[in-house]
């Protein structure tokens, strides 16, 4: 096993930067996961660690080692893929193995491995099969296999789940978790799927437009988004924006397009008319017949443990979410509130959080 070490690095194709000068320290033993939009960088700098793609400006180490002009093969280092590519003329076994069969390494090993492999994976009773005998989970079980059969220091998954349909992603995504929690390898792993980020990682790398963002657990960037992208990013469903101003009175509230006020929490140097956008995830907003806000009821989704709402408030159309079922309907007036220490508050020209 191995840290990983990002200094500045940046990646160009020509005049075009995709990646401006990310920094990134990943412990020995960690899984960090990767997570944007497509087209936020994230697959082009996980193909730099693999050596997959030039490192323009800045240095890769895994370990104490510079790897910016090592081969991938020299790396020490397996990578999973979106796509399984397996041979499909070579049964599973010769599959899982065939990486210690270019290093030359003995039967007994490669046997040895394998077999240790596909125990830990379920893959047993498949050994003898070629790919297309086998389901997408099951291919994907073969290709991670592939990966642990190597022993490498870091392992490297560019969107492996994103082939399987939603109820196998749920429980290859609790098997990769698992097994990250056997081996202890470093692992780096990319998606664009939010929900894996928030219950498969150690820490979350949130980018965007070749940027890091924010780096944290992934319940400090639920809690404290560092800005508008990642507060609208991770959460699901996200998080609503609406602008509003700053009234001082005896307390200090934020006016909302239409007029109605939420009550701002206190100890921030507030100034009266200061424009700023308050953020409010679903989940915290309640439904109370005392609530503060007056909304009309547009959608109702009905999901059975909960019920999601969405709402018209202050000229613009909200999510609300809670748990239980509802007897309310399209068309009816709803009364919200939201406790202050509920509010995420951003500065509308930067998008920085404030406070």
């Amino acid at each position: 096993m191995a840290s990983v070490t990002l200094q500045h690095v940046e990646k160009d194709y020509g005049a075009l930067r995709i990646l401006h000068g990310v920094d990134l320290e990943i412990a020995d033993g960690e899984f960090v996961v990767l997570v944007g939009p497509s087209g936020c960088g994230k697959s082009t700098l996980l193909r730099m660690i693999a050596g997959l793609e030039e490192v323009t400006g800045g240095e890769i180490r895994i370990g104490e080692r510079l790897v910016n002009d090592v081969a991938p093969k020299d790396r020490d280092i397996a990578m999973v893929f979106q796509s399984y590519a397996l041979y499909p003329h070579m049964d599973v076994s010769s599959n899982m193995g065939f990486s210690l069969l270019l290093k030359k390494a003995e039967k007994t090993t490669i046997d040895g491995r394998v077999g240790a492999a596909a125990k830990r994976l379920g893959l047993e009773s498949f050994l003898g099969r070629l790919p297309r005998q086998l389901s997408g989970g099951q291919r994907q079980r073969v290709a991670m296999g592939r990966a642990i059969v190597r022993d490498p220091k870091v392992f490297l998954f560019d969107e492996p789940l994103s082939n399987l349909d939603a109820k196998l992603r749920v429980h290859m995504r609790a098997e990769i978790k698992a097994l990250h929690q056997q081996l202890k390898t470093t692992s780096v792993y990319v998606t664009h799927d939010q929900v894996e980020a928030m219950t498969m990682a150690d820490r979350i790398v949130v980018m965007h437009d070749g940027y890091v963002q924010q780096v944290g657990h992934p319940l400090e960037v639920y809690d404290r988004p560092a800005n508008i992208f990642v507060a609208g990013f991770i959460g699901s469903p996200g998080m609503n924006f609406l602008p509003a101003k700053v009234a001082k009175g005896g307390k200090v509230d934020a006016v909302l397009a239409d007029g109605q006020k939420l009550r701002l929490p206190d100890g921030l140097p507030w100034t009266d008319g200061d424009a700023l956008t308050v953020g409010l995830r679903p989940e915290h907003i309640r439904l109370a017949d005392d609530g503060a806000l007056k909304a009309e009821v547009e959608v109702v989704e009905p999901l059975g443990l909960s019920t999601q709402f969405y709402v018209r408030l202050a000229n613009q159309q909200i999510c609300v979410f809670v748990m239980g079922r509802s007897s309310i309907r399209p068309g009816d007036t709803v009364r919200l509130s939201a406790e202050p220490a509920a509010l995420h508050l951003f500065d509308p020209d930067t998008g920085d959080r404030i406070g």
